[in-house]
């Protein structure tokens, strides 16, 4: 039997005609994964369960270890971090069972099943291939959001609120366009409806930006500036950026050199403004795209 190259296949089997007391197994390999990154539905952008629901228990273990140490939001998210990276699901038994039970409905474009995250479509789409769901969907992702972005939104004002909404669902968005994008071709560019909060062009291999841990990272990272000045965050007032300020020490946080590659960008979309905002302005929305772009 040929070797089938469509990135739909989940595995390939061979069968043999064989003798009635001919005992040995005919081979079966396994490592086919579904390379087809499905569309979202609609009504779960700008959700955090988008990228992760916490079904797993060393998840929410995790979790409430972290908030019984009182441990700082920098050494929380770091902690996080390990968990996400070192975590394999397939170990979780439960879960395996519960999502295999629903597989045919979270594979499917624009599922609304309860169940359905991009982590556990990721999931259903691999089995037995050695791929695992990158971990971007857990901390920088579901953590992240569910954490930092649900303790600061009460916090906030009115028009910093519709920043934090607007932001998280522009997050998604631009992380479903490159997806998108990466099923068609080996390159991915994003630009933002409004010019001058600028774009990015990304090399990448057809169907292999969700397989690859640290690329897949890069991506969402450069999508950051775009979707922050989406939102709106160049006309917050002074409070709301003080209170974005007062979050996470963000040199902490670690993948500065990532971040590097998003300088240029961000800054020059900023200057972009021109006039529009005032020097003053200018450097205060500096500080803040600098602090989250470093977390």
């Amino acid at each position: 039997m040929a070797e089938n190259k469509n990135p739909k296949v989940i595995g390939v089997f061979h069968s043999y005609m064989t003798p009635a007391g001919y005992t040995q197994r005919a081979e079966a390999e396994t490592g086919r994964c579904n390379l087809n990154v499905p569309p979202a539905a609609d009504s779960i952008i700008g959700q955090c369960e988008y990228y992760y629901r916490p079904l797993n228990c060393g998840y929410t273990e995790t979790v409430e270890k972290i908030k019984l140490s009182n441990a700082s939001s920098a050494a929380a998210f770091a902690a996080i971090k390990v968990f996400a990276r070192d975590f394999n699901p397939w170990k979780d038994v439960e879960v395996i069972e519960r999502l295999l039970k629903r597989r045919d409905k979270l594979i499917p474009p624009n599922c609304t099943d309860s169940d359905w995250s991009r982590h556990s479509n990721f999931m259903m789409r691999h089995i037995g291939c050695g791929h695992k769901p990158p971990s971007y969907y857990i901390s920088y992702g579901y953590y992240y959001c569910s954490n930092y972005g649900a303790d600061l939104y009460p916090r906030l004002s009115s028009a910093g609120r519709a920043w934090l909404r607007k932001a998280r669902w522009a997050l998604q968005n631009y992380m479903e366009d490159g997806l998108s994008q990466n099923m068609r071709r080996d390159v991915i560019e994003l630009t933002s409806q409004n010019p001058r909060n600028g774009s990015f062009r990304m090399e990448m291999p057809q169907y292999q930006l969700e397989v690859s841990e640290e690329n897949f990272k890069k991506f969402a990272f450069r999508t950051h500036p775009l979707a922050y000045l989406d939102g709106g965050l160049a006309w917050l007032n002074p409070v709301d950026m003080a209170l974005i300020l007062s979050g996470p020490a963000a040199e902490e946080w670690g993948d500065v050199d990532t971040y590097k590659q998003v300088g240029s960008s961000m800054w020059g979309a900023l200057k972009n403004y021109g006039g529009a905002i005032s020097d003053e302005s200018s450097e205060l929305v500096n500080r803040v795209l600098n602090r989250l772009m470093n977390k």
